[in-house]
């Protein structure tokens, strides 16, 4: 077939992909409540993406289809029972054992950070919800980046008066947001969402617990789950992974590095990602916090979310990724939003390991070393999924969204671009007189 005609297949293809519902499902003994995602219509009819909470604690995702004039909720509830009960053929279900584990202490006081560019009515809405939080003692500041209009500080000071602070930040870039963030915290722990989710009500509590437990955690992520699946874009990326990283906590340790992470700690996007983390104040400030040529906005187009779980990781700091720590993320919505995003992920993901070498350029020996091995690890995965495609959200069975090979393509592209845009992006924070990391 010849490229065009597999272009415009690819297209039709995606432009057949159904929406699909969201809803959470809460199985507490006997009682079953089920709910729409946040903001979302009553759940009726049709295909929906499910989280399926116990005793309000998420454990795992499926896809369940409601008949027509069928009850929803006595439906999703017998499906959440079957697949829950054989944890072996749920993909995403979380292990019993994990379930079981100890709660940790009470969490530290906290800063919580949301960059933002002319987006108020997103960014009231993840505000609403970021003041909601059951945490004893946190802040709230919204770095306004690179601002156009005043729109972001008069939401702020109009809606929000005391409860959040504003501060401006002019350079344009989300890394550069975030230092500002950083300097500007008070708590012991800053936590990092972006302007686009909606937090879960424990989200804060359960993302910074761990380190009131633990001293040698340096940094800990959560769960990522889609607040809508309306679009083809939208149920497409979730099909494929999306953000979320399963159901089981995990910790990273530099001590005992994981021997199913051949790239360890170089895979960074296995630990989490940046609408949903936290660090230790003092240890992202330890090393030199992000680093401002990456990330959106700039001309590397991401990475600094992972440029700070590897700078972390190399000092020695475990990291930590708890599920129970979870933001609902408004999904780009349309294929060019896919396609800016695919390009961006490839130029963030080799923008943020030249950062790091160049950096930390005592780190290129580990990392020319692990290389063989993470490539083959790399090419078996990529095999898998060419071979199996894309299951529906949430669930990995009968319906399949291949992945496009164009996005595969403009990944691939942005890999290749990735470490010219980090250099270009140096060259203009040195030409703004900012300096780089």
């Amino acid at each position: 077939m010849a490229r065009s005609a597999r272009a415009q297949e690819e297209i039709r293809r995606f432009l057949d992909i159904d929406a699909v519902q969201v809803a959470e499902l809460d199985l507490d003994g006997d009682e079953v409540v089920l709910r729409p995602g946040p903001g979302g219509p009553p759940v009726t009819h049709g295909e929906v993406f499910v989280l399926v909470r116990r005793g309000g604690r998420p454990v795992g995702t499926l896809l369940g289809r409601v008949p027509e004039g069928a009850d929803a909720r006595t439906v999703l509830a017998e499906r959440a029972k079957a697949v829950l009960a054989e944890p072996e053929k749920a993909v995403h279900a979380e292990p019993e054992k994990a379930r079981q584990a100890p709660g940790a202490g009470e969490p530290p006081y906290t800063s919580v950070v949301v960059a933002t560019r002319e987006r108020a009515g997103q960014l009231a809405r993840a505000l609403d919800s970021l003041l909601a939080q059951d945490h004893p003692r946190f802040e709230i500041v919204v770095v306004d980046n690179a601002p156009v209009t005043s729109e972001t500080r008069e939401l702020v000071e109009r809606k929000y008066a005391e409860r959040v602070r504003y501060v401006c930040e002019r350079v344009p870039g989300l890394a550069v947001a975030h230092n500002t963030g950083l300097a500007a915290a008070r708590g012991e722990v800053v936590a990092f969402t972006d302007d686009d989710v909606v937090a879960d009500p424990r989200w804060l509590t359960e993302l910074t617990a761990p380190f009131a437990t633990d001293p040698a955690l340096g940094c800990s992520t959560g769960l990522i789950l889609p607040a809508r699946l309306t679009t083809p874009a939208q149920v497409l990326l979730e099909s494929h992974g999306g953000f979320a990283k399963g159901f089981t906590p995990r910790t990273y340790d530099p001590a005992r590095p994981p021997g199913d992470e051949p790239l360890f700690p170089f895979t960074a996007g296995r630990f989490g990602s940046g609408a949903n983390m936290a660090f230790r104040t003092a240890v992202l400030r330890s090393v030199g916090g992000f680093d401002p040529a990456t990330g959106a906005g700039t001309a590397a187009r991401g990475g600094d979310d992972l440029y700070g779980f590897v700078r972390v990781l190399a000092e020695g700091h475990r990291l930590r990724y708890t599920p129970s720590a979870l933001v609902w993320h408004h999904h780009r919505e349309t294929w060019q939003d896919l396609q800016t995003q695919a390009y961006g992920y490839g130029a963030g993901l080799t923008a943020y390991l030249t950062a790091v070498l160049v950096n930390r350029p005592a780190l290129l020996p580990a990392f020319l070393a692990r290389l063989p091995r993470g490539l083959a690890h790399a090419r078996a995965l990529t095999a898998v999924r060419e071979t199996e495609g894309g299951g529906a959200p949430g669930d990995h069975d009968t319906r399949t969204h291949p992945w496009p090979r164009r996005l595969s393509r403009l990944q691939r592209r942005g890999m290749v671009y990735g470490p010219v845009g980090y250099l270009r992006a140096r060259r203009a924070l040195r030409a703004r007189g900012e300096g780089a990391r």
